[in-house]
């Protein structure tokens, strides 16, 4: 209290001219900080509002490509394990001899020998596609000549 009545009393014996200064500095700083604080960020979001908006729609698109997807593959109709068996015979046939398959009851090893990255690819998503599996598990390793060796292990499904 003592320093609020401290505080009036200087008020009041400096001159007016230097009240009106004090006041407009006060005034300015008290708009500074409004900019610094609220309206600088919220102007800042809304330029960035634009350019993350392009980003989040690049992104949902791609989701709803991931989406069509997956759900075309539902809806393919299940393959029995024998069907599958086929379908990856059928798709090993391109690799030749640098790819080997082993059965054991609904799970299939490929060993894979020098085969190149975009053999690879297409191999993998042929068998996506017509045997409706894809591998559970994958050690593979990269050659000096930039191609793959190593086995993948497909799981056919149940026997029916």
């Amino acid at each position: 209290m003592k320093l609020l009545a401290t505080l009036q009393t200087r008020w009041h014996s400096v001159s007016p001219r230097e009240q009106r200064l004090v006041m407009l500095a006060g005034v300015l700083v008290s708009l500074a900080l409004l900019w610094w604080l609220a309206l600088a960020p919220a102007l800042a979001v809304l330029k960035a509002a634009p350019a993350q908006h392009r980003t989040l729609d690049a992104q949902l698109q791609h989701m709803q490509r991931l989406q069509a997807q997956a759900k075309a593959l539902q809806a393919q109709p299940a393959l029995s394990a024998d069907q599958a068996r086929q379908a990856l015979d059928a798709a090993l046939a391109p690799l030749g001899s640098d790819a080997q398959m082993t059965m054991q009851f609904d799970r299939a090893t490929v060993t894979l020998k020098a085969v190149g990255a975009g053999a690879l690819a297409q191999w993998l998503a042929t068998v996506r596609q017509n045997a409706h599996t894809a591998p559970v598990e994958a050690h593979l390793v990269r050659n000096p000549a930039g191609s793959w060796d190593g086995t993948l292990v497909l799981n056919l499904g149940a026997r029916p």
